[in-house]
């Protein structure tokens, strides 16, 4: 973290300088209220401490002009004039604390802890509320999820990167959230981070932050998502998507530790664990020049597998009961009856999407159901036809590779035209993303008709 201390007291600078360095804070200072509004503005501090009597623009003139500018850093003020009337006009003006002089060193380190703590708790407060349909539960006894329970535990106590394969909707991200659960982190933030769905040209912007100005739009500075995890952990999910033009950047970041906000010259120090997570072939994507083969030896330094669904069948009745539990709880429904022949008919179908197909099904099922039982019928009715029916008889052209193409896109066009080209429907009941759908729609070549 990147602190700025603004005194006209030299000996008062360096003694609060020497205090944060040796709590590894990196240090920067000036000697009057104008530098401190030039160097907030040049970028890259995350805690301003600011002395009340200052020459050119005292304490309270530069927070007020740094709230104007746009620069809502935590500021903690030093004085040796702590009247009532400055406290209540620096809090009225923004500012965390007020502490006198001369500052005792412990003081001064957790007034700074709890104004960064508190900006960590407010993004994070903001993540949660756009994520609060998802939980992080995993739920199962097969074997091939008790294999992953142990290399969990036996994984997440350590710093590796760890790189986590499997399908869509295999449940990466509650591997991610488990590993920093029971990681020496488990106190800090977890940032995710969806790589597929950030636009490329704000890629950049999104993980190592910007500064105010630094382009059209950015109104004001913005921490980046390596910042925000510092001392936690970084999950980068769908990582196989980042732009190949980016990833030489990224690469940097984990190989130094170090990220540079867009539009600021100076380098910030971050702490970090890194997980990422894909559903693609990355060795395939090195071999293909889609893919750094330096970043991808970077972070699978251990692997992880989701199990697809169809593997682990005697987890099924487990997750149907967890999901009926969940979704009553979240739509306010009556809980519902599942009958043995409709779990029969759940344990017989493959998920193509996997857990969050599943999901989908029982939401699906308890809503749409009338009565208070769901039935074999119910679950037949609810379950997508996925017979590749277009066009009559299996594709032959030669290769596999060929066939299953033409397969692949006969499947497509088949749901698109079933879901009459909607989109978000067409992704549900292919076990898709909507941007993986757009994506698998260009390769295939397929588009939608006048």
């Amino acid at each position: 973290m990147n602190v700025l201390i603004a005194d006209d007291e030299k000996n008062i600078r360096d003694s609060l300088a020497s205090t944060f360095r040796l709590e590894g804070y990196e240090v920067a200072t000036v000697e009057d209220g104008d530098q401190a509004v030039r160097a907030v503005e040049s970028g890259g501090f995350d805690l301003l401490l600011l002395d009340l009597q200052m020459p050119k623009l005292d304490g309270l003139q530069a927070l007020q002009k740094l709230r104007e500018l746009g620069h809502e850093l935590p500021v903690i003020f030093l004085t040796a004039h702590g009247t009532i009337e400055k406290a209540v006009e620096a809090v009225r003006l923004g500012a965390f604390d007020f502490i006198e002089k001369p500052p005792h060193s412990e003081k001064i380190l957790l007034s700074a802890k709890n104004a960064l703590r508190q900006v960590d708790l407010e993004e994070e407060n903001r993540e949660l509320r756009s994520e609060h349909e998802i939980r992080y539960d995993m739920i199962g006894s097969a074997p091939p999820m008790l294999a992953l329970y142990e290399r969990i535990r036996r994984t997440a106590p350590t710093q590796a990167r760890v790189l986590i394969l499997g399908e869509n909707g295999s449940g990466k991200e509650l591997i991610a959230r488990a590993l920093h659960r029971h990681s020496t982190r488990a106190s800090g933030p977890f940032v995710r981070v969806n790589c597929a769905a950030i636009p490329k040209e704000l890629f950049e912007s999104e993980l190592f932050g910007h500064e105010r100005g630094a382009f059209t739009g950015a109104t004001s500075r913005r921490r980046g998502k390596f910042v925000r995890a510092h001392r936690g952990t970084l999950f980068l999910d769908e990582v196989g998507e980042i732009p190949f033009d980016l990833q030489a950047k990224l690469l940097r970041a984990l190989e130094s530790g170090e990220v540079e906000p867009v539009g600021s010259e100076r380098e910030m120090k971050v702490d970090v664990r890194v997980i990422a997570a894909t559903n693609r072939d990355l060795e395939q994507a090195v071999a293909d020049g889609a893919f750094r083969q330096d970043l991808y030896y970077r972070i699978q330094v251990v692997t992880l597998t989701a199990p697809a669904l169809r593997e682990r069948k005697e987890d099924l009745p487990a997750l149907v009961e967890h999901f009926l539990e969940r979704t009553c709880q979240e739509h306010n429904l009556p809980r519902k009856a599942i009958t043995e022949q409709a779990m029969r008919k759940v344990v017989e179908f493959d998920f193509p999407g996997n857990v969050r197909e599943l999901r989908n099904l029982v939401e699906r099922l308890l809503i749409l159901t009338p009565g208070e039982v769901i039935d074999g019928r119910a679950v037949q009715l609810s379950l997508p036809d996925r017979r590749p029916s277009v066009g009559g008889a299996i594709p032959h052209h030669g290769s596999l590779r060929d066939t299953m193409a033409e397969l692949e896109r006969r499947v497509v066009l088949e749901t698109l035209e079933r879901q009459q080209w909607k989109m978000t429907a067409t992704a549900a009941e292919l076990g898709l993303e909507r941007s993986h759908l757009y994506k698998k729609l260009k390769a295939l070549g397929i588009e939608k008709p006048d």
